[in-house]
């Protein structure tokens, strides 16, 4: 019989992949979400009926029970950045994961695999850490032998951040950054996917392993890898994290006297506060290698998806290719 995995979050960034992944090693794949229609897009990464999109709402036991019956493991990629409203990160990444956690143990799920990030600690100044850290620590009480990964920031063709700072470069000669000389260490969805396979599947030892890829910069060197790849010259511009301090409780603000209608899309001052802190592989940290994956490059995925931000969009390789021609 096909085993089952019922993935959390499974139509998100993160969890779509791992959603195909599973799918193609044979197994039975349940897509939790809270809007199954809009997840329609899973179906076709499997055979018929081999991949299906079901509701839930993490913050309910009985919808939670519901979706994990029968799974021989569950994956969490749930996760917000969310600050106020019934979704928030308290919500979602500490009592909803530790609810997932609860409800998977007590139907006798075989194991778990939690999407995690670097920095998760309980202790974290960050709402956003904290939460995670708090997760962390309910999916271990539960299952001892879970498998925790912590990536560094995602990049992938769906991804929130280069396409988020690449699209903010059509507006103006200056791209700003908060936080310019924090360190990062990107690593591809893919990979990430891959290393949720191996926890899936038993090919991984339990244990939280941090994910990271083969390049570590800072955040402004993140930004001049990525405007050559969009064809644009723009002056990357660090702004003080007093600055950045100030701006976020205006628009923290807005968001509050409007009782979550205007979302603070912009910067939140929980987003200043893990910008403070370098965003790579722990030393001495299981990661990829543990794991016997090869971490894709940068260089090699972001001209596949960035392009269409280049002023000349999906036409540039042409015009690029004209100006070589030879005038008759």
């Amino acid at each position: 019989m096909q085993k089952l995995v019922t993935i959390f979050g499974g139509s998100g960034f993160v969890g779509r992949y791992i959603a195909r992944a599973m799918a193609k090693e044979g197994w039975r794949v349940r897509v939790a979400c809270r809007r199954p229609n809009e997840a329609l897009f899973v179906k076709p990464y499997g055979a018929p009926g081999q991949v299906e999109p079901v509701f839930c709402n993490i913050r309910d036991d009985a919808s939670v029970r519901a979706v994990t019956k029968g799974a021989d493991v569950v994956v969490n990629c749930v996760g917000t950045f969310l600050r106020m409203g019934a979704n928030n990160q308290d919500a979602v990444q500490a009592e909803g994961v530790g609810r997932i956690a609860r409800i998977a143990a007590e139907e006798g799920v075989r194991q778990m695999v939690q999407i995690s990030a670097i920095g998760a600690n309980i202790d974290a100044d960050s709402n956003y850490a904290r939460t995670k850290g708090e997760g962390e620590a309910a999916v271990l009480a539960a299952f001892p032998n879970a498998v925790i990964l912590r990536p560094s920031v995602i990049f992938g063709t769906e991804d929130h951040f280069f396409n988020r700072f690449a699209a903010m470069t059509r507006f103006g000669p200056v791209l700003p950054v908060v936080g310019a000389n924090t360190k990062f260490q990107p690593v591809h969805v893919d990979d990430v996917a891959a290393a949720a396979v191996k926890g899936a599947t038993g090919a991984a030892a339990p244990g939280v392993y941090e994910l990271g890829g083969p390049d570590v910069d800072t955040f402004r060197g993140l930004m001049g890898r990525m405007l050559p790849v969009i064809q644009r010259r723009r002056a990357v511009v660090n702004m003080p994290f007093l600055v950045a301090k100030v701006m976020a409780l205006g628009f923290d603000a807005v968001q509050a006297v409007t009782l979550g209608l205007i979302e603070n899309k912009v910067l939140t001052g929980d987003q200043v506060k893990t910008l403070r802190h370098d965003n790579v592989v722990s030393t001495g940290a299981k990661g990829f290698a543990d794991l016997g994956i090869e971490p894709t490059s940068m260089e090699t995925v972001l001209p596949e998806y960035l392009w269409r931000y280049r002023p000349s969009g999906q036409y540039a390789a042409i015009k690029d290719s004209a100006k070589n021609l030879k005038k008759a």
